[in-house]
């Protein structure tokens, strides 16, 4: 067994060890952020005839799959309170200092996790080391983030958004071998509610519960937010959003910056 990396201490208090305190803002995160089917179909596929998997920073467990045998690590205690009962409890501990033999999985995967790693390349070498087959990531481009509405009306939060995001080639670097990158199209009813979800309902980020469920709004100081609030709230009164952006409204589908990386 090779020794893992050391991971660093959690800065929070409920164990969240990335950059956003998941104690405060995550307390209806299962609310907003419940797994797509059509994103999830996509992420099944990836995983091929893996059997044994295990799911790295998994949150509430969306994207999870309920057909083989999975094993869940997750550091914040406020995302493992959330998980339902039909899936395994998640175990403490985080992506950088995985507990277990090398190539223990058939599979390893990990979604809307890698841009909250204290150390991303030591967390990609144990994803590597513990899996026998593919290692599988839903990330976003942050080349790509800068392309959605929101950034007229929420600029730092689009740009907290692409500097947290790690490049896709950093992640190619890190994982090593060989590394396929496909677009995610997002549908217009998309269920998981991460920032580009709602590139056609808008009103949804007039919702603060439906914000919170977005860490990168975290970053941003509550006059600042009210203020992006109110300039989008203004526009969707007047019309200003659906003369600019109304066609969305109707769009099945958004290629906006989600991507899936597999190794």
């Amino acid at each position: 067994m090779s020794t893992p990396t050391d991971g660093c201490t959690p800065a929070f208090a409920d164990g969240s060890a990335g950059d956003a305190d998941y104690g405060a803002i995550g307390e209806q995160y299962s609310r907003y952020r419940r797994a797509d089917p059509r994103i999830g179909d996509r992420i099944l596929a990836a995983l091929g005839d893996a059997r044994s998997v295990l799911n790295v920073g998994a949150g509430a467990g969306s994207y999870e799959p309920t057909d083989r045998e999975v094993t869940a690590v997750e550091p914040s205690a406020s995302m493992r309170a959330q998980r339902p009962r039909a899936l395994p409890r998640a175990i403490d501990t985080v992506a950088e200092r995985l507990p277990f033999d090398d190539r223990s999985f058939d599979a390893v995967m990990t979604t809307f996790s890698v841009h909250q790693w204290s150390d991303l390349e030591a967390g990609l070498a144990e994803l590597r080391r513990v899996s026998r087959g593919p290692v599988v990531i839903l990330s976003c481009d942050p080349e790509q983030v800068g392309r959605f509405w929101l950034t007229d009306y929420a600029p730092r939060v689009i740009a907290t958004e692409a500097e947290r995001y790690p490049a896709l080639s950093r992640l190619a670097d890190g994982l090593g071998g060989s590394i396929e990158v496909s677009p995610v199209p997002i549908p217009l009813d998309c269920t998981d509610g991460f920032g580009e979800a709602y590139y056609g309902r808008p009103e949804v980020f007039l919702d603060p519960a439906a914000r919170r469920a977005n860490s990168a709004w975290s970053f941003v100081d509550a006059a600042t937010a009210d203020r992006y609030v109110a300039a989008l709230a203004a526009d969707l009164e007047t019309g200003e959003w659906d003369r600019r952006f109304g066609a969305l409204r109707s769009q099945p589908e958004f290629d906006g910056s989600l991507r899936l990386i597999v190794s």
